[in-house]
């Protein structure tokens, strides 16, 4: 039988959530015995459509059998799955909505498919989290992912249908990067607004972007403001055993959203279509959770 190539496109080295993605991938792979090439975007997405198109019109000997990819962009790529799937190549979309992909599914027998993290349960947890941290009301400041991003979007409006009334959000944009959050928010401390704004609480969309906004508050130079900061309740979004639950255990963060990577869940659903010739459903979804329960958070706030 004809050993499978998988090729995965992830957003950046600069997460740790995206590089759990690559592990899960290459762990998948080694599991069914198929080979695997993990590329990364570097947060662009014109980068990530050339590499992609590259892979796509390469040689029929060293084309991937399929592709699972996280888009960088506001779209999920449209140009390049049609070329994919018309080449052959099976195509599996990871954390978004792809328009597409039934368009596709109906003109072929390749495995096109949608896996997902719920982006909207993931905002309301974390919604759920501010209420039980802020139990008299306040306010967030949000760290939001881009402004085009369907998950960032998505995780916010979940977040909103779980907040009380009394409890007011200032959002900021990030890039899911540690880098990006600590610049945003070191930009936000140089304005006047900062100063007359209360912050009761610091959430950002992932766990990379709440420790960057951690780190610029430590920097401020008053003392007393930057001690003021930093007992602040942090959370974040991605909660990975080595990164994120150790951020809570160690108290750097009060609460985190654990999101399973499904970077390998992918390719063990494409391997299986491919080699059974059988279908995978239109669009999947993983189940994120609160860490701790918010019954546990509750129990310590």
């Amino acid at each position: 039988m004809k050993k499978l190539r998988f090729l995965v496109s992830l957003i950046t080295k600069s997460n740790d959530y995206q590089m759990e993605q690559a592990s899960a991938a290459q762990a998948a792979a080694k599991q069914l015995g198929a080979d695997v090439e993990i590329l990364f975007a570097d947060n662009d997405a014109i980068t990530q459509s050339t590499q992609l198109l590259k892979a796509i019109q390469a040689p029929a000997q060293v084309r991937p059998d399929a592709i699972v990819f996280e888009p960088v962009g506001g779209t999920a790529l449209p140009q390049a799955a049609r070329a994919a799937v018309a080449a052959g190549i099976g195509w599996g979309v990871l954390n978004r909505e792809a328009d597409y992909i039934l368009e596709l599914r109906r003109s072929s027998r390749l495995p096109v498919f949608s896996l997902s993290s719920d982006h909207r349960e993931i905002g309301k947890i974390q919604g759920q989290q501010f209420c039980v941290l802020l139990p008299r009301g306040g306010s967030v400041l949000y760290i939001q992912g881009p402004s085009e991003n369907s998950a960032a979007k998505d995780r916010a409006l979940g977040m909103q249908t779980s907040l009380r009334p009394n409890i007011q959000v200032t959002t900021l944009r990030g890039q899911w990067t540690e880098e990006s959050a600590y610049k945003c928010v070191s930009s936000w401390l140089k304005l006047n607004v900062s100063h007359k704004v209360s912050v009761h609480l610091i959430g950002a969309q992932n766990d990379a972007m709440a420790m960057g906004a951690r780190k610029a508050f430590g920097d401020v130079s008053n003392v007393s403001e930057k001690e003021q900061w930093l007992r602040l309740p942090f959370t974040g979004v991605d909660g990975l055993p080595q990164t994120g639950q150790s951020w809570v255990r160690n108290g750097s963060l009060s609460a985190t959203v654990f999101v399973p990577p499904n970077a390998g869940q992918a390719i063990t659903m494409l391997a299986q279509a491919i080699t059974n010739n059988t279908t995978v459903p239109e669009r999947s979804f993983t189940t994120p959770y609160s860490f701790p329960t918010i019954e546990k958070l509750a129990a310590q706030s």
